[in-house]
């Protein structure tokens, strides 16, 4: 399993197994010099010696099987070649796989969570889980990371001919964790799949969702919400590969930041290759700044390879609070930090509304007040 490379001047030229086929960042690297190395703890060039615990509860829909697997179950690495380093070493690294599988025309009559907690961010550990819905099968799988960690991991999705998945990503890591995240999905004909990535704790955390096609007809909505605080780094990576033709993505990704030295960081790149005729593509990052101090870089990025395609477009914004909206809710009788707390509200609660599992949903949404609490005492 040696280096691969593609025929692509992008970000995403190569990919190995091995870590050594990986350079060590320095930060000068375009992939990386969004990213401060210096707070990664090692993940990034080796020293980080896997001795940390993140503890793993399951809690399966009937329907649904789900296995700890070693290193050489064949099932594993079959969706996903790691794209830089820090994802290699989590390959390398993992000693236990978590193997979820929902069978041929099934559909699971509840969500399937797990539940990651980190014991200690003093010391590195290291995930792999892949999720495999065979053809025609639906299901909901939902990825909750809490507690404190220093936390590396990939996660595949393959997703079978005519299958339906819907996955939701929760960081809500606690102040001094550090996650650093691979999420690729791999689409069969027909398929569907939706991704919410919800992140709201952590020191650092930089998660990168992509999706391939492996055949045509796929349909993939990547959807993201973000709330950062002062001192946080918050980065989503995403990548959107469309390799065959007639296949469908949209991407929506909003993010707050309140207090001095919040850092978010949304990068969004799409390929459209020159036989994936017929590509209907959109991506949108929006960013609301309620403080000085703050920092956002924001950065779409679309390769088209084709002059056949359906659509292609993508766009960011990143702004402060709209002192009109703001004056006619005061105008009306509305204190300001209600009115504020209404207009923050209003942004992200229109991703926040389409996911499906109503414990998460309300989860976030109680966090995301929790946020403007902590901003209001803080003026």
């Amino acid at each position: 399993m040696g280096l691969e490379q593609k025929p692509l001047s992008t970000l995403h030229e190569k990919g190995s197994y091995e870590v050594g086929d990986f350079e060590v960042p320095t930060g000068r690297e375009e992939e990386w010099r969004f990213t401060p190395l210096r707070r990664l703890r090692g993940l990034h060039n080796g020293t980080a010696e896997a001795h940390g615990k993140v503890l793993l509860e399951i809690e399966a829909a009937p329907e649904v099987t789900v296995e700890s697997v070693g290193r050489d179950d064949a099932r594993l690495g079959r969706a996903y070649v790691p794209a830089d380093r820090v994802s290699a070493q989590a390959w390398t690294s993992f000693t236990e796989a978590t193997v979820v599988t929902v069978p041929k025309e099934t559909v699971a009559s509840r969500p399937t969570i797990l539940r990651r907690r980190g014991e200690d961010a003093g010391a590195a550990a290291y995930g792999h889980t892949t999720v495999i819905l065979e053809p025609f099968a639906e299901a909901t799988v939902v990825l909750s990371h809490r507690g404190s960690a220093t936390f590396a991991d990939n996660v595949e999705f393959v997703v079978g001919d005519g299958a339906r998945l819907s996955v939701i990503s929760l960081q809500d890591w606690a102040d001094d964790s550090v996650h650093v995240s691979h999420q690729h999905a791999r689409l069969g004909r027909d398929a569907r799949f939706v991704s919410h990535n919800v992140t709201l704790g952590g020191d650092l955390v930089r998660v990168s969702p992509s999706v391939a096609y492996a055949q045509p007809g796929g349909d993939a909505e990547l959807y993201g919400v973000y709330f950062v605080d002062g001192g946080q780094h918050l980065e989503h990576r995403l990548l959107v590969d469309h390799s065959v033709p007639n296949c469908r993505s949209r991407v929506d990704y909003r993010g707050a930041l309140q207090d001095r030295d919040a850092h978010a960081v949304w990068i969004g790149d799409v390929i459209i290759r020159a036989e994936a005729e017929g590509t209907d593509t959109y991506e949108l990052n929006r960013n609301l700044v309620l403080t000085d101090g703050t920092r956002v870089d924001s950065v779409p990025n679309l390769e088209i390879l084709t002059g056949e395609v359906a659509g292609a477009g993508h766009a960011s914004a990143s702004g402060r609070l709209d002192d009109e909206h703001l004056f006619y809710l005061q105008a009306r009788g509305i204190p300001f930090d209600d009115a504020r707390r209404m207009v923050v509200r209003g942004f992200l609660g229109q991703l926040i509304e389409r996911i499906e599992v109503d414990e998460v949903r309300e989860k976030v949404s109680e966090a995301i007040e929790a946020e403007l609490d902590q901003g209001a005492r803080a003026r």
